[in-house]
């Protein structure tokens, strides 16, 4: 049955830094605000919030499953999350109670795209290890080999995983001279041509990588698919580098691999856990640069998540499909 978004409806906000432009729309069109204020989000505020809303969204990576759903009641209509990945999300546990569910895929392609760039040259030009010597005092003048890295210019440069954000990168990149793009992913992309990229099988991808750009969702096949026998594969000039979540990578593996040589370096936005320990080996290696999962943190691509996930809530409110159904 369709309601009119005018019609008013509760939502409950499960993190109180949602940007206030997608807390006014949602208002505007008749949603009753109901904000949590824990910090980080407390899942007991939650549960005792969520009892008869119509509407979830969802804007942290807490398990989001039948524990929330039953919480909020049979009235619910719609939920969406403020993110692009899932992985956290009982998605089977909403196909079967038939809730719409959104998220925010798209938007986060480009703030994505320059840190992932970012991250080729930070780890492939040794930026860390760099700034470690520094701070040692070891700032070499006399020696012509010292720090020498990876360039992107004349390389080839690898994605696992060839959707938005891979494809952003790819763009980018064309200005570069690089010597050639390949992909892997389960099918070719029929929009391949227009990044003079190439589909080629996993065992070439890691064979003939350069830089190799993990940028592809966390699923039962694609976990820890990155581990010991995938780094032997790779040429030991290689630069690693990780923008989509850590569970593809299995860290023991690639610490191994940094240490022993048998990759160049690794530059990571994802890890596992988040937040990792201090005391994580990978932390102490110079050839590794690990950032606090900051892909989507601008302001802009923030906001534009932000809005997207009011609108697929609004959208379903409407009875009309969301911008970006999740399933």
């Amino acid at each position: 049955m369709s309601r009119a978004a005018s019609t008013a409806f509760k939502v409950l906000i499960s993190h109180p830094n949602v940007p206030t432009p997608a807390l006014e729309l949602l208002r505007s069109r008749g949603a009753e605000t109901i904000v949590c204020q824990s910090v980080p989000p407390s899942r007991e505020e939650i549960l005792k919030k969520v009892p008869g809303v119509d509407a979830i969204y969802w804007a942290h990576y807490q398990p989001l499953n039948a524990g929330i759903l039953d919480a909020a009641g049979p009235q619910l209509r719609c939920v969406s999350t403020m993110s692009s990945g899932i992985d956290y999300v009982d998605v089977p546990e909403f196909k079967l109670r038939q809730i719409p569910l959104g998220h925010t895929p798209g938007v986060v392609k480009n703030s994505v795209a320059d840190l992932a760039i970012g991250l080729m040259i930070a780890a492939g030009r040794h930026f860390h290890a760099g700034r470690t010597e520094i701070e040692r005092s070891q700032w070499k003048t006399e020696q012509i080999n010292w720090m020498m890295g990876q360039e992107i210019r004349d390389s080839v440069i690898g994605f696992f995983g060839f959707g938005g954000i891979s494809q952003a990168i790819a763009k980018r990149l064309q200005s570069w001279d690089v010597a050639k793009i390949l992909y892997h992913t389960r099918t070719r992309k029929e929009n391949d041509g227009d990044f003079k990229a190439e589909h080629v099988s996993f065992e070439t991808l890691l064979k003939e990588s350069d830089f190799l750009v993990v940028a592809a969702p966390l699923t039962n096949e694609t976990r820890d698919k990155f581990n010991a026998q995938a780094f032997g594969q790779m040429k030991k000039s290689s630069v690693f580098v990780n923008v989509a979540r850590g569970g593809l990578v299995n860290q023991p593996d690639l610490h191994e691999a940094l240490t022993s040589g048998r990759i160049f370096a690794a530059g990571l936005d994802v890890t596992t856990p988040e937040p990792l320990p201090a005391d994580n080996p990978l932390l102490k290696l110079p050839n590794c640069v690990i950032l606090p999962h900051m892909g989507t943190q601008t302001m802009k691509t923030t906001i534009e998540m932000s809005l997207l996930a009011a609108n697929n809530i609004l959208n379903a409110m409407e009875g009309k499909p969301m911008i970006r159904p999740a399933y």
